[in-house]
């Protein structure tokens, strides 16, 4: 993932054709983590060490989401950790990436091939993983509700400010807000601010991404909702390329980030550690800054320990 490897370079450029999300740059940031976080050695072992794995190997299907690149691939990893065979539903935005890994690990190791499997239906299966909105999630319950199950939701990370960050932190806040155009489950799209808070502060940091707007599917949705807020007469702040609108709701539009305001710091975290809408919340004292787009093997999935549950099977 970190070579140069011919083949790999191919598969990169093709995915960028595919979605064009998937820039160069978005690609780059999710191998290193993977390298990083998931992929050495001595931590793989600590991870393992956690879990009596099976004995038994079962079939489980894992349905991939595919907002981010290589989103799924941790669930590839907890699958074939514990040994199962897996049988894997690709996203049709991450098809390309994740196909080529497969095809590089079967080239790798031929019995792979028998162990994992790319396939459009899902039958037969003894347990099932799935990802997707929650609209979808009502389908995937449908479908998989008799079978040992992981159903995902649509997820979202939020920050909560003090008032006191330094330019330093209030940079890796923007990273937190930004990376992967706002797409993934860990972006940031609500900050929870102090009164009186000047919000000069984060457009002036956010200006680290200024370039976002060169990309025409951001700028795209920036004018989309600039134009709604205009003719709604909503009132929001811009540093034109990233419009800050009071609202309550965590989930906000790529290109919009919703703020609102506390007066109690503990229950306020209290109350956004127990929603189900909430994957993360970065702070001082919580996720650290800069932290949230770089999960480590443990920072499951909405909370839920997904080595636990293929262990159990």
């Amino acid at each position: 993932m970190l070579s140069n490897d011919a083949g790999w370079e191919i598969a990169k450029d093709k995915a960028t054709q595919a979605n064009s999300w998937f820039t160069t740059e978005n690609i780059a940031i999710a191998c290193n983590n993977i390298a990083e976080q998931y992929l050495q050695k001595d931590k793989l072992i600590l991870w393992i060490n956690n879990y009596q794995l099976p004995s038994q190997a079962k079939l489980v299907g894992i349905v991939m989401a595919g907002n981010i690149p290589l989103v799924g691939f941790h669930d590839l990893l907890c699958g074939f950790i514990c040994g199962h065979s897996l049988l894997i539903k690709l996203s049709s935005k991450d098809e390309v990436l994740m196909t080529h890994i497969v095809d590089k690990l079967t080239e790798w190791e031929p019995g792979i091939n028998k162990q994992i499997k790319i396939a459009e239906r899902l039958n037969g299966c003894d347990a099932y993983i799935a990802t997707g909105s929650n609209n979808t999630a009502r389908y995937f319950e449908q479908y998989f509700g008799k079978y040992p199950h992981i159903i995902r939701k649509n997820r979202t990370s939020v920050a909560l400010l003090n008032g006191d960050e330094t330019n330093e932190e209030l940079a890796l806040l923007a990273d937190d807000v930004f990376t992967h155009y706002g797409l993934g489950c860990r972006n940031i799209t609500q900050v929870y601010i102090p009164k009186g808070y000047d919000l000069n502060k984060l457009l002036t940091a956010f200006k680290k991404y200024d370039d976002l707007v060169m990309h025409h599917k951001y700028k795209h949705n920036y004018d989309y909702y600039l134009a709604i807020y205009l003719l709604n007469k909503v009132p929001y702040l811009t540093n034109e390329s990233v419009l800050l609108v009071e609202n309550a709701l965590p989930f906000s539009a790529v290109g919009v980030l919703h703020y609102c305001y506390y007066e109690n710091k503990e229950e306020t975290v209290n109350e956004l550690q127990a929603s189900h809408d909430i994957q993360t919340v970065t702070g001082k004292g919580l996720t650290a800054f800069g932290a949230s787009q770089r999960p480590a093997l443990n920072d499951y999935a909405d909370g839920i320990d997904t080595m636990v549950f293929l262990c159990s099977l």
